[in-house]
């Protein structure tokens, strides 16, 4: 895609090589190299950017919207991640293993994607080497990130979990169903609908 068609998303191109710079030193010369190859994908409310059985080819980082993983297990739902502006998701396992994703990834609000392929990917990190170090910090802290989240399902109680995950997103409430933040944090929907009154509590 022409540099000229990302014109309208360049508050966030530019958040994303904050980010890529602090983490890595890419150069906003390598940047514009990089963003090249990003594509732009749009997708309704409640529509799927993925689903099982598809591969997920694309690296995602989120310019608009707010984005649920999840898989299925019989009639329940549990979601695996809450993504919103500013922050990276993608099927990791089919992604990185070219096999079909077993998880959906949806969008709870009409969203909108600055993809790369992983082909193009692949690419870049020969023609731009410091992106390797920055794809090893990202799985990192990815892998960190998911251990502390399995952590918490044992070492906090549902009150500690909910009242943590408020303080770092006040803001999910109103963007996203209580039951899919129940389900995140693994906790019963009557018990969630319980805590609610704490967030009153703090304003």
């Amino acid at each position: 895609m022409k540099s000229s068609s990302l014109q309208p998303y360049q508050p966030a191109i530019q958040e994303l090589f904050a980010y890529m710079n602090a983490y890595c030193g890419i150069t906003k010369e390598e940047f514009k190299i990089m963003t090249s190859y990003f594509i732009v994908r749009n997708l309704d409310k409640k529509s799927l950017l993925i689903q099982p059985g598809e591969v997920d080819h694309y690296f995602n980082f989120i310019v608009k919207g707010v984005v649920r993983k999840f898989m299925r297990a019989g009639k329940k739902e549990f979601t695996l991640q809450l993504s919103t502006e500013g922050h990276f998701i993608h099927a990791e396992l089919s992604f990185h293993t070219g096999k079909p994703a077993d998880c959906y990834i949806e969008a709870i609000e009409a969203s909108t994607f600055l993809s790369i392929h992983r082909e193009d990917l692949e690419k870049l990190y020969t023609e731009i080497p410091v992106l390797n170090k920055l794809a090893r910090l990202m799985v990192s802290e990815m892998y960190i990130r998911k251990e502390l989240r399995d952590l918490s399902h044992f070492r906090l109680t549902a009150r500690e979990r909910f009242l943590q995950y408020i303080h770092k997103h006040p803001d999910m409430m109103q963007r996203v169903s209580q039951k899919y933040i129940a389900s995140y944090l693994n906790i019963k929907p009557e018990t969630f609908s319980r805590l609610k009154h704490l967030v009153r509590q703090r304003k």
